[in-house]
């Protein structure tokens, strides 16, 4: 007989993250794309819930963080109350793995992770490194792979490769450890957050996938990740818990474009990477959760990366953080489909420190902004950036992303109420949150001295 305790800690469900870097919204086969062969993902938008407009950040560090905290990142503290490019959550902010691991799951971060500096040969803030943040094992890189040749692999708080060969598939290797922490952990709740280097640049595929995909190198990485979920969604059914996993694949941020042929596809959206066109920041998210969730839905209202925790915390019966977030609980959606009538939520789309729009339901307002931007700061002058989707707007642009996805033909000159209700919707959130040029009264500071004194060149000015 099961003890009550047991039977509650089973009834947890187990829950997987998977976090691709740099994916297109045109990546994949279930988002449109012709060229890479994407069979096992293609196979997981059938058999769960494929979304249409799940959001993170522009880029890597703040989607990270979004993604961990359930804030914008522009919200949080960060240590020394300073605003980096690259954010480093304050140790008295809560993390996803910190409300699971208090919940009772085993807990494990593999890949990628970024939330303690950017450096890639060690934490530059030890103090935020995974396994002082909630996880119990930890297997990967400080940062990403574009300086590869001193990139170094941790292993549970020690380097075990300085540097690591990334000319072979750290794909297989991540998807290794995943497999083995399921087959190790399968008889209590685990919490895996499995985030590939892949397809973020400098690009390497294994042997057995190189050379193989028609759309060359970057097609040989996505569909060697691919590959890898596989590997995962099968070991889970090969034990037998699959319908006691609920397992989300997304990405951090859209396509890095500039990156041509060895980056991805935004597919019908416009911008990619670093930008706040749909394409940067508009991403491709399933979620399987065989008896959970109903096969075969596609769920189009707004989604993002902010909402995992709260949503997984509701999974877990955990208790949310005592600080404010800004996601919401969307549990109700994998159990139930996704709810009829107008879709009213509202989302913000922030680069680094600077709100560029507001959405709200079907519709999208650029916000009015000069060039060159004036809080264009060192950190923000690098190859990531696409400078010319940092050009001047000079009255707002407003979109109906319902009937114009590609963000192609303005029609603010048509619906004065509509920017008038989102140009309100910014400013409230400009007051709450913050912008480039003002702390919002809702940002949180913990730490004594200057708040937020800078990114780099942080503009101080009265706010507006």
């Amino acid at each position: 007989m099961l003890t009550a305790s047991f039977a509650a800690e089973v009834s947890k469900p187990n829950i997987v993250v998977i976090l691709a870097d740099d994916l297109g919204y045109g990546d994949l086969g279930c988002y449109g794309a012709k060229v890479i062969r994407t069979p096992h993902l293609d196979r997981m938008a059938v058999e769960g819930m494929r979304f249409t407009s799940f959001y993170a950040q522009a880029f890597c560090g703040p989607s990270r963080t979004a993604l961990m905290t359930g804030c914008y990142p522009l919200r949080l503290a960060e240590v020394g109350n300073k605003k980096h490019l690259m954010p480093v959550p304050h140790a008295r902010e809560t993390l996803l793995s910190e409300v699971l691991k208090r919940a009772g799951y085993a807990t494990a971060q593999i890949g990628k992770w970024d939330l303690a500096g950017h450096e890639p040969d060690h934490f530059e803030y030890p103090e935020n490194a995974p396994l002082k943040r909630g996880f119990d094992r930890h297997f990967g890189t400080p940062a990403s792979n574009d300086q590869w040749a001193k990139t170094v692999m941790y292993r549970d708080g020690a380097i075990i490769e300085n540097p690591v060969d990334l000319t072979e598939s750290t794909t297989q290797r991540y998807a290794d450890e995943a497999v083995r922490f399921i087959r190790e952990r399968k008889r209590q709740p685990f919490f895996i957050y499995l985030c590939p280097n892949m397809v973020h640049t400098t690009l390497h595929a294994g042997a057995e996938f190189r050379g193989k995909s028609p759309r060359d190198l970057y097609g040989d990485v996505v569909e060697e990740l691919d590959h890898n979920v596989g590997r995962i969604l099968e070991t889970l059914r090969a034990e037998g818990i699959e319908k006691n996993t609920i397992v989300i694949f997304t990405s951090d941020n859209g396509p890095w474009l500039l990156r041509k042929e060895n980056g991805g596809s935004a597919g019908p959206l416009r911008g990619g990477k670093a930008s706040n066109w749909e394409g940067g920041v508009c991403v491709p998210a399933i979620a399987w959760a065989p008896g959970r969730i109903a096969a075969g839905q596609t769920c189009g209202r707004i989604a993002s990366t902010l909402d995992l925790l709260p949503t997984f915390a509701k999974l877990a019966g955990a208790p949310l953080p005592e600080n404010k977030l800004d996601g919401r609980d969307f549990y109700a959606w994998l159990l139930n489909g996704p709810p009829t009538g107008e879709d009213t939520a509202t989302h913000l789309y922030y680069l680094a420190a600077h709100l560029q729009a507001v959405r709200q339901g079907r519709w999208k307002l650029h916000l009015a902004r000069p060039w060159p931007v004036p809080w264009l700061t060192r950190g923000l002058n690098h190859p990531h950036i696409a400078q010319a989707d940092l050009f001047a707007i000079k009255t707002p642009l407003l979109y109906d992303l319902e009937t114009d996805i590609g963000e192609k033909t303005d029609v603010a000159a048509q619906h004065p109420d509509v920017v008038k209700q989102l140009l309100a919707l910014a400013d409230k959130a400009r007051a709450a949150i913050g912008d480039y040029d003002r702390i919002g009264t809702e940002a949180r500071f913990f730490d004594a001295g200057p708040p937020r004194p800078d990114m780099n060149d942080w503009k101080r000015t009265q706010a507006r």
